[in-house]
């Protein structure tokens, strides 16, 4: 890490001298109802020195407000308390985004300090915010007037440009960043829609014999926006039983929601899955595989697949499953270019549903750092409704990750309706299965009937009368009828590769296809993982 106190300190030098241009005074942020408490000197260096020292000493759980009570703030208590869009901060600059904050309850329990950080003559200092419940509209009889003064916030949201047109966009009822539990936060992509999250760190997901640790950020600290600008800095303290860090995240709100992210992190324990940069999304089930009457709904899910971008440059289309038991896969690579949870249908009809899982964002990942060797480690955990978050995708370094390390990572996240840098080659947009063998004849038993679509790219400028080859790997098992076909919908480009497969018992069956003519790919990898005759959640 030869670079990072440097930088650091030339972005707190930069950022002071910036908020001293604004002229921030403690009576212009603590407008309203909001008190500021004394300030305490700040930088990102003096954060990740912090976060160093607390891993070198015993994990200690940061006291609650009473659990009798937190109880009692329920769903329904806590969707009843909302926060006073007149207090809050930055509602009248600077910068075009005001900060709201969420409420504690009973799924929400750890309380969050929240800071403004000043500018002045002698460098940066933070303030905290004071929590009072005056800041919230809540029903006269709500169980969270009984908390104790001074209990704390839940977390926090920016809210929409208050310098925007509010007709189409009102500031007091529309947010685009969210950061509510442990670690997670998520944000709207340009369909202007929340879906999935992102995490700050993922420990032991899904380690057999291991519980999943869940680190919280227990701080946040806001710098002053500029006024005009896009992009808002926040930084975290992040803290768990084993695990410390320090976040800076500069976010900008664009087409969608653009993300730079720069963390160190500190380990306390050994851990056995270190999972960073993760996302978690929810994935029941599509037109892939669904057993007649489990819901109504054609498809139900915020991510479809997840997309890869190797460090040697293959793009990859893993879709997901909801498997019969806990799956974790792992893909090998060296600096990767990106991947991450895509939500590629946007048909409505396949849907028919009005939360809009046509809209729901597709995150991206894109190392701005080498990271080294690894894997990017794709979980699937069973679930039997939309209201569980079943999928985990992300980067596990190959090192051991032991107690005493530092990790270091910069990366961005694009919040959007495709991923970013989309490849030129066909894409896959449909996998479907069905009963092998042919038609008219008895199905035999142990074969599954593979149709995979690909579109665009080089298939549009195919010669009239070529055919691609449909290129395929499994880890066990035999392929038959064997052959691809242009998708008889008058579609340019529209192709389809058609295969059975036999095979014994119920063991997972890893599966690689890509589309190929004259010995060049036509389409990106499909990667499946087959799980045979009613292995995948119904």
């Amino acid at each position: 890490m030869p670079n990072m106190t440097r930088r650091t300190v030339l972005v707190s030098a930069a950022t002071s001298a910036a908020l001293a241009g604004l002229g921030i005074s403690p009576a212009a942020l603590a407008t309203g109802r909001i008190r500021l408490r004394k300030g305490q000197p700040f930088s990102h260096d003096a954060l990740i020195q912090r976060a160093r020292e607390m891993a070198s000493r015993a994990y200690v759980a940061p006291p609650t407000a009473p659990a009798e009570i937190l109880e009692k703030i329920d769903y329904d208590a806590h969707g009843k308390i909302r926060y006073r869009t007149d207090e809050a901060l930055f509602a009248n600059g600077p910068g075009q985004f005001p900060v709201t904050f969420f409420h504690l309850g009973t799924y929400f329990r750890v309380p969050v300090r929240m800071h403004v950080i000043e500018g002045g003559r002698s460098g940066l200092a933070a303030r905290e915010i004071v929590y009072d419940e005056n800041l919230f509209d809540m029903p006269a009889d709500s169980p969270a007037r009984k908390l104790p003064r001074g209990s704390g916030f839940a977390g926090f949201r920016f809210q929409e440009s208050r310098t925007g047109d509010q007709e189409k966009l009102d500031w007091r009822k529309n947010d685009w960043v969210a950061f509510l539990g442990a670690s997670y936060f998520r944000a709207i992509g340009e369909l202007y829609q929340y879906g999935l999250s992102a995490r700050g760190i993922a420990v032991d997901v899904a380690e057999a014999g291991k519980p999943e640790e869940f680190p919280t950020f227990t701080h946040f600290y806001f710098e002053p926006p500029s006024e005009g600008g896009d992009t808002v800095v926040v930084h975290a303290l992040l803290d768990g039983p084993s695990v410390t860090g320090a976040y800076r995240f500069t976010m900008q709100r664009a087409k969608g929601v653009i993300m730079d992210i720069d963390c160190t992190v500190f380990l306390r324990k050994d851990v056995a899955r270190l999972g960073l940069t993760p996302l978690t999304s929810m994935f029941w089930y599509s037109e892939t595989v669904k057993a007649t009457g489990v819901d109504w709904r054609p498809e139900v899910h915020d991510s479809d697949g997840l997309a890869m971008w190797t460090g040697k440059g293959e793009r990859i289309w893993r879709p997901l499953n909801n498997p019969s038991r806990t799956m974790a896969s792992a893909f090998a690579d060296e600096n990767p270019r990106g991947f991450g949870l895509l939500q590629r249908d946007r048909n409505f009809d396949h849907y028919q549903d009005g939360v809009y899982y046509e809209r729901r964002p597709s995150l991206w990942v894109e190392p701005r750092d080498g990271w080294g060797a690894g894997t990017v480690q794709l979980i699937e955990i069973p679930t039997d409704d939309e209201i569980h978050d079943n999928i985990v995708a992300m980067w596990v370094p190959q090192a051991p990750a032991k107690a005493g390390q530092a990790f270091q990572l910069r990366y961005r996240l694009h919040w959007l309706a495709d991923e970013p840098y989309p490849t030129e080659l066909a894409r896959c947009v449909a996998t479907r299965l069905g009963n092998g063998g042919q038609p008219g004849q008895p199905r035999p038993s142990g074969v599954r009937k593979f149709m995979v679509e690909f579109k665009g790219g080089p298939l549009e400028k195919l010669p009239f009368g070529a055919k691609p080859e449909a290129v395929l790997w499994a880890s066990r098992g035999k392929f038959s009828y064997v052959f691809t076909e242009a998708v008889p919908n008058g579609v340019p480009g529209h192709w389809r590769a058609q295969f059975d497969l036999t095979t014994e018992g119920n063991d997972p069956v890893d599966m690689r296809l890509f589309l190929r003519h004259d010995g060049k790919p036509l389409s990106e990898t499909w990667l499946y993982q087959y799980h045979p005759f009613g292995a995948v959640k119904r």
